[in-house]
């Protein structure tokens, strides 16, 4: 281990339910590829989904231009704890190329991992992949660069040294063809502080990520992890969804005890155009007094979902909100955030 590592130094990422100082957001471009012919009809969906944290925490938005931020005051509408810095990115999707916090003790860092848009399918992404040494450069934070390809949704952790992710993001070619398992493992190791890694195999149908983990499991407590299930053995999520339940309830967490597995469901084929979109009840963002969850006009399941996430996060209050319109952009409210954790 190196000592110039944020691990070396002592620093490790906190869970998402420990307490925020902040969420950061990229706010979409009406140019950009992420919501083709549906840019207006998700600007309620961002609005609302601001208007819903502002209350929780400070909501921190990078907006590219004087003409994008007005598009999001007006969507937002006259909300306090919202600011406003201009950090371009092409596209909005800050979970996948915002900073990485990390912290130790009083002191907070940031990852800056190297981010190509999900395998080069999304060109250009300069300013995208600029986003962490700006925000960096903003609050004043060192930065530490591990010069590999990883993007935030591909990543969970419990805070108290377990990740979980999937082989068919991180191990894909189109990544780090230069590294094998055990050398992007030692890289999450170094630079998140982790020390117990757990794989998952494949991800959802129509999933532009190559299968990122917030859209199957999610630790809800340093013992918990939901897990979305499709019961319909005919979909084409069944048999994937049930090998990673399978391989759940085989998981270990740092301190060699089984994982407390919980499902959730899946709210069935949404299409847009005839194509499947990944909608999925696991994307949803830990606030620090609510959880958003994406709903998707499925009564029954959304209820179930809402149900079960307001059992787990007895001390927050679960918000369902529609994100059908959002699914069409192939991502929802956890693809859209990143928490800075609190010092």
């Amino acid at each position: 281990m190196a000592a110039k590592t944020p691990r070396g130094l002592g620093y490790r990422m906190p869970a998402e339910w420990q307490p925020h100082a902040a969420t950061w957001l990229s706010w979409p471009r009406p140019e950009g590829i992420s919501f083709p012919d549906r840019y207006a009809e998700t600007l309620p969906t961002l609005g609302e989904m601001v208007r819903t944290l502002a209350p929780y925490e400070r909501v921190d938005i990078n907006v590219r231009d004087e003409e994008v931020e007005a598009v999001a005051r007006q969507a937002i509408g006259d909300t306090g704890n919202v600011f406003y810095h201009y950090i371009p990115s092409y596209e909005p999707w800050c979970r996948d190329h915002g900073p990485i916090f990390v912290k130790h003790g009083h002191e907070l860092a940031i990852v800056d991992w190297d981010y190509n848009a999900w395998g080069s399918k999304y060109p250009p992404y300069d300013d995208d992949d600029a986003v962490p040494r700006r925000v960096a450069e903003l609050l004043g934070l060192p930065v530490f660069s591990p010069g590999i390809v990883m993007e935030g949704g591909a990543l969970d952790v419990n805070g108290e040294g377990t990740l979980l992710t999937t082989e068919s993001c991180l191990l894909n070619p189109n990544r780090n063809p230069h590294l094998n398992q055990q050398q992007i493992e030692q890289h999450l190791r170094d630079y998140l502080g982790v020390t117990n890694i757990l794989w998952l195999g494949d991800g959802i149908d129509g999933d532009d990520t190559d299968g990122h983990v917030d859209d199957l499991a999610r630790f809800v407590n340093p013992t918990t992890v939901v897990t979305v299930v499709e019961q319909d053995p005919q979909d084409d999520n069944y048999w994937s969804l049930q090998e990673n339940r399978k391989r759940l309830r085989a998981m270990r967490d740092q301190d060699g005890n089984p994982l407390q597995v919980v499902e959730l469901p899946m709210p069935g084929v949404i299409e847009y155009d005839g194509q499947r979109l990944p909608a999925s009840y696991a994307n949803f963002y830990v606030a620090n007094g609510a959880v958003l969850l994406p709903t998707y006009r499925n009564q029954k399941t959304d209820a179930a979902a809402m149900e079960t996430l307001q059992k787990l996060f007895e001390d927050r209050r679960v918000v369902g909100i529609d994100s059908t319109n959002l699914i069409w952009g192939l991502g929802s409210f956890h693809c859209l955030t990143q928490q800075q954790p609190a010092i």
